[in-house]
């Protein structure tokens, strides 16, 4: 079902060619037999929950605290969808059994390879599990895809001051989405390390970690003189506390090397030309080795240290006999 496939937050692949980004607002109204039917509204992009709707101060609140400018608002308002409902499950006030009326719309953005963009809007509804309604954008009609919808078709079909604004609204989302991709983006950082392999004394495991990114889309390969090695592995991109995402890959490689290894970053707040190569100087980490080495450095300077004190505490013992015999044989000093 198209719908609630929508209603799952969408988690998009990394694609190494291409990027995509997505603003959604979803609405959902319960009602059940023993009480006022529920409401409730959020605005998602991409993963990132930015608004949602307050039941008390009916207005939208921004739940972000980085956004400081969010799109446009869609129409109908929250007694707009418990009408709706009630007309659907032809329940009372006094009298309604168990119902859902969901509701998505927005707006998606796709870059592809060559670097063209695809932008789709959406206003999609359903009911009780079941696709049941949804608009069409360059007609302006209502496309029912059940047979409760017909008389709602029908219905929302004449009403095209609804649905101007409606159109207005996905119109106002492709051009923030879009001018709002050209501008927020993060680079990544990235490291490379070293460490022994776990399981095999000749190789060592030459890791490329890059984080801080935004937006998700990334492609990242561990290179030996400039070609991609092989049987690489990958954490997966992963969120950060900040809302940015982070990815790490790593690789297993001879402990006597021989050839240039670096790691190849590129992402959409890179320039195709200047994406982020970072080289691994081929010093290898040995924390055991360098434990040791610490440790012996710790007691030389404390030895060190010790003798300094003793020389002095001698010194000063020698100068205070030595200012003793001065004064007992009568010797003043100018």
């Amino acid at each position: 079902m198209i719908l609630f496939s929508f209603l799952l937050f969408c988690s998009f692949q990394s694609d190494a060619q291409q990027e995509n980004h997505f603003l959604h607002y979803k609405f959902t109204v319960l009602t059940k037999s023993d009480s006022f039917p529920e409401f409730s509204a959020v605005c998602v992009y991409d993963d990132r929950r930015i608004k949602h709707f307050s039941n008390e101060e009916r207005v939208w609140i921004l739940t972000d605290k980085d956004w400081t400018e969010a799109p446009e608002d869609p129409p109908d308002s929250r007694d707009w969808f418990i009408h709706q409902i009630r007309t659907l499950s032809n329940c009372t006030d006094s009298q309604c059994s168990d119902h859902v009326l969901q509701r998505i719309i927005g707006c998606e953005l796709e870059k592809l390879p060559d670097g063209s963009v695809n932008l789709t809007v959406f206003d999609e509804y359903g009911f009780d599990g079941e696709d049941l309604i949804s608009f069409n954008y360059e007609s302006m009609q209502w496309i029912d895809k059940n047979p409760k919808a017909k008389e709602t078709k029908e219905k929302w079909d004449r009403q095209t001051g609804r649905n101007q604004f409606i159109k207005h609204f996905l119109k106002t989302c492709t051009e923030w989405i879009s001018a709002f991709h050209n501008t927020n983006k993060t680079p990544p950082d990235v490291h490379v390390s070293v460490s022994k392999s776990p399981d095999d004394e000749s190789k060592l495991v030459l890791s490329c970690l890059a984080t801080g990114f935004y937006p998700r889309d990334v492609q990242m390969n561990i290179r030996r003189n400039k070609y991609i090695v092989e049987d690489q592995t990958s954490s997966g991109i992963r969120p950060n506390d900040d809302e940015t995402f982070q990815m790490r890959i790593s690789v297993k490689i001879d402990r006597n090397h021989e050839g240039s290894y670096d790691c190849l970053v590129t992402h959409s707040s890179l320039t195709q030309s200047q994406p982020v190569l970072t080289v691994w100087n081929g010093r290898y980490f040995d924390s055991e080795t360098e434990s040791r080495c610490l440790a012996i450095a710790g007691i030389e300077a404390a030895v060190v240290l010790l003798a300094l004190v003793l020389a002095v505490f001698w010194y000063c013992i020698y100068k205070k006999n030595g200012q003793k015999r001065n004064d007992a044989n009568g010797v003043k000093l100018e």
